[in-house]
């Protein structure tokens, strides 16, 4: 694997989108499975790449960004591949002219048994400087002797004149976007002009760069294709980068978080705030709801409204003799009572008096428990005489705890070793 830093950054757009959901429905959802939901899709995110540096400040694998099309590379030949091949027409135009064929009588060629590519004929003069130039650029990682022994002999006729037809034209490369016109014999001769002339402006040297998820899974460099993947099979596991920067975020649009029973975080318009009926003057209405939710918890919104405002029940049609039945429209419009109940629940909802979960269950915030006053044990201290003492909180010290309880569970026997050692002392003390 690539040294390069990596990680997932949730996309603006979206948590803005997300932001007004959660405001418009006062619902609480866990972060992190908004945080999950996020890395499924990679048009929900975005993938920031960055070298890592040594102790002499300079990156330990570079970065190049190819201007032409956004695309990321660990290598500068890389990139110049990648332009050479995909973005050759920008630059350089191939021009094909005929030329004298090969001389002599061939019945049999050389062809390489992995691609099929046509080498010639083992006895020509270029065969050899054929035969490592393709080894060098598409099987450089297998021993010659090894490529050379997948070359076989092939006597058909039809490959035969097809090498010869290839040989009986000649190819060059004209430049482009010059002032003046410049023709280039070999691939060797284009790839050094486009190093000395415009690689400088189309391949930069990066130390972070950022692309859409989209993009990051669309690049073409299989060592950062597995990194990506390394990262995201991480991440999805446990999303932490991306809970991180969506708190962020969610706090920049005015959203609050809170933990259900000590352990999930999630996101809302309010934090749970406790509603002391009896100190707190709400009308009735805000009474039956808070009473109901008591009553019946983890119910919905449905059955809070039609428990507190039933829907009227419209008495069936009779049937009129010689006229056609009347089509039955149900109308789904909330009556008064209902729609003063939807009001005064949210109401409670956005003022943290009452939590409306994902899942559509409510509840009410709960009363916060009283906080507890640390319990002072009198221990004994390193610098202090025989008979002093120092007064230690062992809520404000929970590293000392265990051991203040030891010594106070110990206390009777070292004043019992006390008195034995120092009776002189125990008789003052009477």
């Amino acid at each position: 694997m690539p040294e390069i830093n990596l990680s997932f950054l949730p996309d603006e757009k979206g948590v803005e989108s997300l932001a007004r959901q959660i405001k418009m429905t006062g619902r609480a959802y866990p972060l992190f499975d908004i945080a999950q939901m996020i890395l499924q899709k990679p048009e929900r995110h975005a993938v920031t790449f960055s070298v890592t540096k040594n102790a002499e400040n300079q990156p330990v694998q570079p970065l190049f960004v190819c201007a032409l099309d956004d695309t990321l590379w660990l290598s500068e030949d890389e990139a110049v591949g990648h332009v050479l091949k995909k973005h050759f027409g920008t630059f350089y135009q191939a021009e094909r002219t005929a030329t004298e064929p090969p001389k002599g009588k061939y019945t049999f060629v050389a062809q390489c048994g992995m691609s099929g590519v046509i080498l010639g004929p083992p006895n020509y003069h270029d065969y050899q400087n054929q035969l490592r130039k393709l080894h060098t650029e598409r099987f450089s990682r297998m021993p010659f002797d090894m490529y050379k022994a997948r070359v076989k002999i092939v006597r058909d006729e039809e490959v035969v004149k097809k090498w010869i037809d290839d040989l009986s034209w000649k190819t060059e490369y004209v430049c482009l976007n010059l002032p003046e016109p410049l023709h280039l014999g070999t691939m060797e001769a284009v790839e050094k002009h486009f190093r000395e002339t415009h690689m400088e402006n189309i391949n930069k040297r990066v130390d972070s760069h950022r692309l859409s998820g989209t993009d990051a899974r669309g690049l073409r460099s299989p060592e950062l294709l597995r990194l990506i993947r390394s990262v995201w099979e991480d991440q999805r596991r446990f999303p932490l980068q991306i809970a991180t920067v969506l708190s962020q975020q969610f706090a920049g649009h005015g959203l609050q978080f809170f933990k259900v029973n000590k352990t999930i975080t999630h996101v809302s318009v309010a934090r749970p705030h406790f509603l002391d009926l009896e100190a707190t003057p709400v009308s009735e209405g805000v009474k039956r709801i808070v009473d109901y939710i008591n009553a019946k918890p983890r119910c919905s919104r449905r059955q809070l409204v039609e428990s507190l405002a039933p829907s009227p029940t419209a008495p069936p049609a009779a049937p009129v003799a010689g006229e056609a039945k009347a089509a039955v429209v149900d109308s789904n419009e909330p009556t008064p009572e209902q729609t003063a109940v939807v009001a005064d629940l949210h109401w409670l909802i956005h003022q943290g008096h009452v939590i409306e979960f994902a899942n559509g269950t409510l509840e009410t915030a709960k009363r916060p428990l009283p906080k507890e006053r640390g319990r002072q044990w009198a221990c004994p201290s390193r610098w202090s005489s025989r008979k002093q003492t120092s007064r230690i909180d062992v809520s404000k010290n929970p590293v000392m705890h265990w051991d203040c309880r030891r010594w106070r569970d110990r206390q009777p026997e070292l004043l019992y070793n006390r008195k034995a050692r120092y009776p002189a002392e125990s008789q003052g003390e009477k």
